[in-house]
């Protein structure tokens, strides 16, 4: 891809205006300008914002797979941007040269389709869950993987127009990897850049009331949408295991439970299971689609 032009995706519920403005103005530095800015009001009205960015206020708040979507087709509407840059509204860029970075990785992949930021706090740690790698350990080792992190990541538009967007059904929880395994599966790469990064509060995932419920569900939505048959018992299996020995909360149980019951209870189309190969590729990258 060459001079990739960037378009950026903010969505916001309307609470928190201070950050929004200070995510803005990280974006304006950046050494290589931003082509478009779109900021979403997901079911809330927004703020005076510079007059440089397009704005979208949604009467219903529609999940952020489904607020993102909206940005991405009026970033799309633009016809001038190549690569659409999702960031958190509590988020900060903090380097002046993540755009000039982000371009370079692009230009230098033609199958490149998405590239991961590194979720870092105020002290600089980056969260062994923020890290899109089982070895989570070092969170400066960049490189392909098999997903990335919603906070902040590029997306290729021409990958994008070829595998479809986010999975609106999904509101939220697991909806960055359903598109990293689309992507792979269409034979894009998605690389974790480490370099790249993002500013972004410690927080706890737990602080969302329907947390653990949409993430049980949205996993075993993710299995029957995308895993070939043989798979789908093992990885829910196995992830049911795991979530069983790792919470320490009844209350967080129970309504993973019955979020899992509703995943199996109800349908989530279109059922399009990735190859074997893909799973054979995801396996030498490190991850296999079983955790």
């Amino acid at each position: 891809m060459r001079h990739p032009r960037v378009g950026v995706a903010i969505l916001t519920m309307g609470t928190r205006p201070a950050e929004l403005l200070a995510l803005l103005d990280s974006v304006a530095v950046q050494d290589t300008p931003a082509t478009r800015i779109v900021v979403v009001g997901n079911g809330s009205p927004l703020p005076d914002l510079p007059k440089e960015v397009a704005t979208v206020e949604l009467s219903e708040n529609l999940g952020i797979p489904g607020g993102r979507n909206v940005a991405i087709e009026a970033l799309r509407e633009f016809g001038d941007v190549d690569v659409v840059v999702d960031l958190d509204d509590d988020g900060l860029l903090v380097d002046t040269d993540v755009f000039t970075r982000l371009c370079s990785l692009y230009e230098a992949d033609d199958r490149l389709g998405v590239v991961g930021f590194r979720i870092a706090d105020e002290r600089g740690r980056t969260a062994r869950r923020h890290v899109p790698r089982l070895r989570a350990s070092d969170p400066m080792r960049g490189g392909l993987v098999t997903t990335f992190l919603g906070g902040g990541h590029g997306l290729s538009m021409r990958m994008l127009d070829e595998i479809g967007g986010w999975p609106d059904e999904f509101f939220y929880a697991h909806e960055e990897t359903d598109l990293a395994w689309r992507a792979l599966d269409a034979r894009w790469n998605v690389r974790y850049a480490p370099e790249l990064v993002l500013r972004h509060p410690w927080t706890s995932p737990t602080r969302h009331a329907v947390y653990y419920r949409n993430l049980a569900r949205n996993r075993v939505w993710l299995a029957k949408r995308r895993l070939p048959v043989l798979l789908v018992p093992a990885y829910l299996g196995v992830w049911t295991a795991l979530t069983v020995a790792r919470t320490r909360s009844g209350a967080g149980l129970k309504a993973w439970f019955a979020g899992f019951a509703e995943g199996v209870r109800t349908p989530c189309p279109p059922r399009r299971p990735m190859r074997w190969s893909t799973a054979w590729r995801m396996t030498r990258l490190g991850r296999p689609p079983l955790i």
